[in-house]
């Protein structure tokens, strides 16, 4: 009854301006170590509830990722698109830099999809990339022993040379991957993809030819958007995770297993360990965004 009243009532009781509450999802997906957390489900859960569940008829999502783990750019897509269905909200998104691979799976959970016309959108394929390593070890006198029970449990072994059969399993396992990743674009975007031969060869295109191919609705930022669709007194918060005691995001905290390990152990082994593996993980997703020329 208030609410139907409110716009009759003097002064601020009476104008109560629209709201789209605003999500940033930035940032490699699943790729995780103690000082470095991914882009994740557990890290984007509480914002998306809240930004959900405020007043509103939208909610507007800010996507910036070159992609990672084809497993958690799902779960993301699935949840927002669950809590769009519960909550009857339209879904915006506007893309940054890039929304590519695993990025591009989250981006077309909205319901509108918005780029810059130099923001980098596709790439809907499968990588999967790695090291070799057994002449060097041959080199520097190691041997390399592995005892396994099951022949296939050690294949594509980064000290042992390559094999063919292990190589055709791993591309029968991308294969159905990205036949589920082309499954879910056609589903969501079906109606307007062009007819490309390329559209699902893994390539990417700027955000001006992404319109064209129906990779994306239009170009345009959020606020030109928003203020546009909702009108100049539109409020876009910035949605994001509550800090903990220590003033870490909660959701996108440090596994307390993890530190043990980084910097447990004896003699400082754990924390060369830790280190060796924060290193070697910057260095995956520095080369996932040079990919895009980031």
């Amino acid at each position: 009854m208030f609410e139907a009243v409110r716009k009759y009532l003097p002064g601020k009781l009476g104008q109560v301006p629209p709201v789209v509450p605003v999500v940033r999802l930035q940032g490699a997906v699943g790729m995780s170590t103690p000082l470095r957390p991914g882009l994740t489900l557990a890290s984007v859960a509480q914002p998306l509830d809240k930004a959900f569940a405020m007043p509103g008829k939208a909610v507007a999502l800010i996507v910036n990722s070159p992609g990672g783990s084809p497993v958690q750019s799902r779960l993301i897509h699935e949840r927002i698109r669950a809590l769009a269905k519960e909550h009857e909200k339209e879904v915006l998104v506007f893309v940054e830099d890039v929304a590519a691979s695993g990025g591009y799976m989250i981006a077309i959970a909205g319901d509108e999809i918005y780029a810059d016309p130099s923001s980098v959108v596709g790439s809907i394929g499968v990588v999967s990339a790695g090291f070799g390593f057994p002449e060097a070890l041959a080199k520097l006198g190691i041997e390399r022993r592995v005892h396994t029970a099951g022949e296939s449990k050690a294949i594509l072994d980064p000290f042992r040379p390559e094999r063919e059969e292990d190589v055709r399993h791993l591309k029968s396992l991308q294969q159905e991957v990205h036949e589920s990743f082309i499954d879910l674009v056609k589903a969501r975007r079906g109606d307007v993809l062009s007819d490309g031969p390329d559209l699902f060869s893994g390539l990417f295109w700027s955000g001006a030819r992404a319109r064209d191919l129906g990779l994306i609705d239009q170009l345009g930022d959020l606020r030109a958007v928003v203020r546009d669709r909702f009108g100049d007194k539109v409020k876009t918060p910035l949605i994001t995770a509550p800090r903990s005691l220590f003033g870490r995001r909660q959701g996108v905290g440090v596994d307390a297993d993890m530190l043990a390990r980084a910097f447990g152990g004896g003699q400082g082994a754990g924390l060369a360990s830790g280190l060796a593996e924060e290193t070697l993980t910057a260095l995956e997703v520095r080369a996932l965004w040079a990919r895009y020329g980031l």
